[in-house]
């Protein structure tokens, strides 16, 4: 089994938190607690300088967020009146902050959106990134809401030196494509890059936010929610404002209406890995400071790498991960070298069963295969010794290519003008969207500030 100093560092890690470092501190010190960042992900080291898998349990009391816990759930089926995502039904989603009150406002009618990204660090995504877009879709579904999803490409430049701002746009563009596949409507759903929108006309309230929210943060705040330290560049340290401008539904008003007031009582809902968090409670802590609503979140846990529990899939290392743009022939090989919670010999396996709370290729079918029934039928078997390991890799190879099967075949339909429909600022459809009134005036507002500039550039007055 790989250890994590054999998996390579995701591009962009702060220096000290990559997961070589870690690695090396724990052959120095043996053991060493789990690091979770927006920049590592390691169970840590036990005594003995063996990696451990993450403990879910333990951030969430680290966090300081709530367990999603049964009368959470069936209050969530009785509200929406929708059955519970398989990911939330097995505590996959599991953790959130202020889920209940997005509850309450759903319940008297008060409309609220989605905000999810992604920062696009690799050509193709693989089958872990699919799942908090997977989930969000769910309940874009389920409550029927409108959605924003933010594409971090100018993170990923200030992270990583080896990537250019081409490279990271050019990964922004084809990413986006994928996203779109997962089967958004794009009635509900406007997706932007970075770069590209908070130069544009349409981002001048954002830019408002990010400097809002920038001037409340500190460098003492940043340094010990990421563990960044004076090697990092200018730019990491301001980009906790920008991404907590997303959640601000006053960022958006093209979307959401002029009405500064108004739009600052809507909530926002934000579902994504719980090593996105530290970000938003940043934004939450100063949120009140700026006079407007803290984002509620929804934590989903990691799909293991295929090495094991120890670490999450990485776009950086494709031993490690199931591409969507991988074959079938490549999904089976992958599987098949896949970390097996078997026994050693088919003997013992009859004897004593296997492992299911390590075995990758179970954990797998835990994220995939949708029905509850045969998923314990299989946990029975193969914890009895009655189902072999070679059997469970088949299932799980059989799910995970008719997954991506059948994403490929959705990728196919999404076009340039797709995506760029997707990416134009405009007005989403929902209930409580600004009237045909409003709208009317923001678009003679546009025109008029249009019109002004068009002006001044013919009679070559660039003074304003």
């Amino acid at each position: 089994m790989a250890t994590v100093s054999d998996i390579k560092d995701e591009p962009g890690q702060p220096p000290a938190l990559t997961s070589l470092s870690l690695a090396e501190a724990a052959q120095e010190t043996k053991s060493k607690e789990q690091s979770i960042t927006p920049f590592d992900v390691s169970g840590g080291f036990d005594e003995h300088g063996k990696p451990k898998a993450i403990d879910y349990d333990k951030l969430v009391d680290t966090f300081g967020s709530q367990r999603i816990d049964k009368p959470l759930l069936e209050r969530f089926e009785k509200v929406t009146g929708h059955k519970p995502h398989r990911m939330l039904r097995r505590g996959l989603v599991f953790s959130h902050r202020d889920l209940n009150l997005i509850l309450d406002k759903y319940e008297k009618g008060i409309p609220f959106y989605l905000y999810t990204g992604r920062g696009p660090s690799s050509d193709s995504m693989h089958v872990g990134h699919t799942i908090p877009f997977e989930f969000t879709k769910y309940l874009q579904d389920v409550f029927d809401v409108p959605l924003v999803i933010m594409l971090t490409d100018d993170e990923k430049f200030f992270h990583s030196p080896k990537l250019s701002l081409k490279d990271v746009y050019e990964f922004t563009i084809l990413n986006a494509m994928d996203i779109i596949a997962v089967g958004f409507d794009m009635k509900k759903t406007f997706i932007f890059a970075d770069t590209a929108f908070v130069d544009g006309g349409f981002a001048a309230a954002f830019n408002n936010n990010v400097r809002e929210m920038g001037k409340r943060t500190t460098i003492n705040q940043i340094r010990g929610t990421f563990g960044f330290n004076d090697s990092n560049n200018i730019a990491e340290f301001n980009f906790p404002a920008m991404q907590s401008a997303t959640a601000f539904a006053t960022s958006f008003p093209f979307i959401f209406g002029h009405d500064a007031k108004k739009v600052a009582k809507v909530p926002c809902l934000i579902p994504c890995a719980i090593d996105q968090d530290p970000y938003f409670r940043q934004c939450r802590d100063n949120a009140p400071k700026m006079g407007l609503l803290k984002p509620a979140i929804i934590h989903a846990v990691f799909l293991p790498s295929l090495r094991g529990s120890e670490s999450k899939m990485s776009a950086s290392d494709a031993d490690s991960s199931i591409f969507l743009s991988d074959t079938d022939n490549q999904i089976k090989k992958k599987i098949g070298k896949a970390f097996s919670g078997g026994q050693d010999t088919a003997e013992l396996h009859r004897e004593i069963g296997g492992r299911t709370a390590v075995d990758v290729p179970f954990q797998y079918l835990t994220f995939f295969l949708e029905d509850d029934e045969v998923l314990e039928r299989i946990r029975v078997a193969y914890e009895k010794g009655e189902m072999q390991s070679g059997e469970m890799k088949m299932a799980c190879t059989k799910e995970l290519q008719a997954y991506v099967r059948g994403f490929r075949e959705r990728r196919k339909a999404v076009t340039e003008e797709v995506r760029m429909e997707f990416m134009r600022p405009r007005q989403l459809v929902f209930k409580g969207m600004p009237s045909e009134n409003e709208q009317q005036e923001t678009r003679e507002k546009r025109i008029k500030i249009l019109e002004q500039e068009l002006e001044r550039l013919r009679t070559g007055d660039l003074s304003a």
